[in-house]
């Protein structure tokens, strides 16, 4: 049984975009259980306060998205990585014309600093 101060600590996921492989072009959203909780840019980070329970995180760079099923304990501070990528052949795109499609990933991190 958890203690009542444990219960007492707010529960947080937080979303890092700041991977150097990342293309650092347009916006992910970051949606919450399918609700819209706002979007990164490059460098970025968001943090919510969440109930305990089984969530559901979804990144979306409208090229692609990521759906990743998690699990928070009260006094959690859950934190992820996500960010865009793209092949050879889409750099050459994201040079000459400014877009292509990338995909979108989104992992864990380990607990610690935000900042590396």
């Amino acid at each position: 049984m958890p203690s009542a101060e444990k219960l007492d600590t707010p529960t947080r996921i937080t979303i890092l975009r700041n991977a150097t492989d990342d293309t650092q072009t347009r916006q992910i959203k970051i949606y919450l259980d399918g609700q819209n909780q706002g979007e990164l840019m490059y460098g970025d980070s968001l943090t919510l306060e969440v109930a305990p329970g089984a969530h559901i995180l979804r990144v979306d760079n409208t090229w692609n998205r990521k759906d990743l099923a998690i699990e928070v304990h009260p006094g959690n501070d859950l934190r992820f990585l996500t960010k865009s990528s793209a092949g050879k052949f889409v750099w050459f795109l994201l040079g000459f014309f400014g877009a292509g499609p990338m995909h979108v990933s989104i992992e864990a991190l380990p607990p610690g600093p935000l900042d590396p």
